[in-house]
């Protein structure tokens, strides 16, 4: 926790290391994929449990698993304090999926992984990744594995230098900003 306006104690999470961040396609064409980063539930407690304890945060899963409560003791006050999110069915296992994104979303209200959101339009072109035919759907395919090789933020914690690889075609596949 970190002091803020008026001595009150404000609890402040780091940003995201590079090793952290995974990659997906998001959307695939003849002409190259747009990519997609995000963070697993093990990222936001492994978060959860150095910045507040392991002790001092809890979960509790509502309506299903469809909607996860994420609460940390604040021990001025002597009270849980919550934050609550839905989240969405995966498409392999859909309860386990379900729990997992309520979970990351709930996260991402106590601001765990928030600087995500100012990622710019990844897309990288059909030179470096491989893109396939799907011999069931007959639409174009990628099945690379991207890896953000580097990440830095600015003084607002967004993303100011981004570097990911196609570690299948071992090389850049697209960068972002300068690194400071």
């Amino acid at each position: 926790m970190q002091e803020g306006d008026k001595g009150k104690k404000e609890l402040k999470f780091r940003k995201l290391k590079a090793s952290e961040i995974d990659v997906r396609v998001a959307q695939c064409s003849e002409k190259g994929v747009s990519l997609l980063l995000y963070k697993d539930a093990r990222v936001d407690m492994r978060i959860l449990d150095e910045t507040v304890g392991a002790l001092n945060w809890q979960k509790e899963y509502k309506r299903d698993n469809q909607n996860c409560v994420v609460s940390i003791w604040d021990e001025s006050k002597q009270a849980w304090i919550s934050k609550e999110d839905t989240g969405t069915e995966s498409n392999t296992e859909k309860e386990k999926g379900l729990a997992s994104d309520s979970f990351k979303r709930a996260c991402f209200n106590w601001g765990i992984g928030r600087e995500l959101y100012s990622a710019p339009f990844i897309w990288v072109g059909a030179d470096k990744a491989d893109i396939k035919t799907n011999p069931k759907t007959k639409k174009p395919a990628c099945y690379d594995k991207f890896v953000v090789r580097g990440i830095d933020y600015n003084e607002d914690g967004e993303i100011s230098f981004l570097e990911i690889v196609n570690l299948t075609k071992k090389k850049g596949a697209y960068r972002h900003g300068k690194q400071k």
